[in-house]
């Protein structure tokens, strides 16, 4: 009990250091670096359209959500019930993973491991105990996760949604798994989600979701005049650039239009509509056509990208062969880690750059007294249990398990799944593809006007576990804070 009475001591001692840890606080508008990349030597800027040049208000995840239920309803006679249900904007957060056989949403992390606590079976959360016998544990085995997309094929049991678009699909069988399970109807798991998942697509495939949005575009997109800005200052400085979508000709012209007004096409060198991707970054087969300002496909052979024409599916390679743009000096921008950017590093050699909208109310949070009162506290704990882990005494073993249990208390983001980015302590399934997959990462491109195009972007040096006792990182104050929240125990 000495020993409790030293380290309580010590305690007062680490709350001490919290204006030191508040000083650091983290500008949203910052991009951050997973690997050294100098805009000096960045010539061609490279785009998607969906929540990279065009945000969307939360009306649209609603709008999403609603017709596919509606399509349940009508196209699958899916119980009228469902009329209901409306979506849930803070229920779920990306990258989480979906067993489909199970029927279960849950966070898993880097290392494969469940994050206990937010697993759920419809919209209630399953029993600590219920997910360990359900996985002998928690781990997720490689060979039943989702495959390189995040899909769900050839056996594998895991889906993965790591696409902003994700958030309604979530919601939606969350709401459909919880229907069925309150009014106690047999169902199987693995139709509800192929139904669900055939339902979303449709919205995007029949162009319902585009009609709505072109019809109100106010409603839905968030006027993008930094999108402008950064667009314009690329085009002032002499940069080339393109744009590659998924999304329709009408669709992103509307949308372009609003951000950016009638002559938007004037600023890109190429601009790509319906490309297919992922597939357009591996399938060498798929050819360009050309499409008219109205619309219709034209299909004379492409020799060659124009600027001020408007170009359909294709692939990477025919576009690099009529281009020339290869390797490091081209960046593209994306906010799907798999779909744009993967393929791009992996293969190509392109630079990368994620968009993660979250960011910004994460950073938020992470600014607060409250947060940084929670990180000074959990770092105590870990110490004060690593210190007395080796006493044995029922006593100190009792003290040390309620220490854990705090240790793994809820955390301030987002009540049901926690942080993108974490589980309770290591990086999150999301966080480990975003690191190795994008070059640089930020709230969104606007964050490209606190730069100047000289600007290299190093990523901070941050030790391994070996390393960590001789790191030379300090605080203001000239020692660093996580050593003297060390020094404390």
């Amino acid at each position: 009990y000495a020993y409790l009475i030293h380290a309580s001591g010590n305690i007062s001692h680490i709350f001490s250091l919290i204006p030191a840890i508040a000083a650091n606080s983290v500008n949203p508008d910052t991009i951050f670096a997973n690997n050294e990349m100098s805009l000096r030597d960045t010539e061609i800027y490279g785009f998607d359209y969906d929540y990279t040049l065009a945000f969307y208000s939360r009306n649209l995840h609603t709008l999403i959500f609603n017709i596919a239920r509606d399509i349940l309803i009508t196209n699958h006679r899916y119980p009228e019930g469902l009329l209901n249900y409306e979506y849930i904007p803070n229920f779920a957060v990306r990258g989480l993973h979906y067993d489909v056989q199970k029927a279960l949403l849950m966070k898993i992390d880097a290392f494969h491991y469940i994050q206990l606590g937010t697993v759920y079976r419809g919209l209630h959360p399953v029993p600590d105990e219920e997910v360990i016998a359900m996985y002998d544990g928690c781990h997720v085995p490689l060979e039943n996760m989702s495959d390189f997309y995040g899909k769900s094929s050839h056996g594998h049991t895991m889906k993965q949604f790591m696409d902003i678009f994700s958030l309604p699909e979530m919601s939606l069988l969350s709401c459909v798994n919880d229907f069925f399970m309150r009014h106690n109807i047999d169902y199987e798991p693995v139709h509800l989600y192929k139904d669900v998942k055939e339902a979303i697509r449709d919205v995007h495939v029949k162009g319902i979701m585009y009609r709505a949005v072109e019809a109100d575009i106010e409603k839905y997109i968030c006027y993008g005049e930094q999108s402008h800005a950064v667009l314009k200052k690329l085009s002032e400085h002499g940069k080339k650039m393109f744009l590659i979508t998924n999304s329709p000709f009408d669709f992103v012209d509307r949308g372009m239009n609003y951000i950016v007004g009638k002559d938007w096409q004037d600023l890109f060198d190429v601009v790509i509509v319906q490309a297919d991707k992922p597939g357009f970054f591996n399938d060498r087969r798929k050819p360009f056509r050309r499409v008219t300002d109205k619309g219709a496909l034209l299909w004379d052979r492409i020799h060659k990208l124009e600027k001020g024409k408007i170009y359909k599916q294709g692939n990477l390679y025919e576009f690099l062969r009529l281009t020339g743009w290869t390797g490091s000096k081209v960046l593209y921008f994306g906010d799907h880690i798999y779909s744009d950017l993967a393929d791009l590093t992996l293969k190509h050699g392109w630079r990368t750059g994620a968009i993660i909208p979250e960011l910004r109310k994460e950073i938020k949070i992470m600014n607060t007294e409250q947060y940084v009162h929670m990180m000074a506290w959990l770092q105590a704990l870990t110490g004060l249990i690593e210190q007395m882990q080796v006493h044995r005494d029922p006593a100190s073993q009792a003290v040390v398990e309620e220490w854990i249990r705090e240790r793994e208390t809820k955390d301030i983001f987002n009540p049901q799944f926690g942080s993108l980015f974490r589980t309770y302590h290591n990086p999150t399934y999301f966080s480990r593809r975003l690191s190795r997959f994008a070059d640089i990462y930020m709230a969104s491109i606007s964050c490209l006007l606190n730069y100047d195009f000289q600007h290299t972007f190093f990523p901070r040096r941050t030790p391994l576990q070996h390393e960590s006792p001789f790191w030379p990182e300090h605080s203001p104050a000239g020692i660093s804070v996580t050593s003297q929240l060390n020094m404390a125990f």
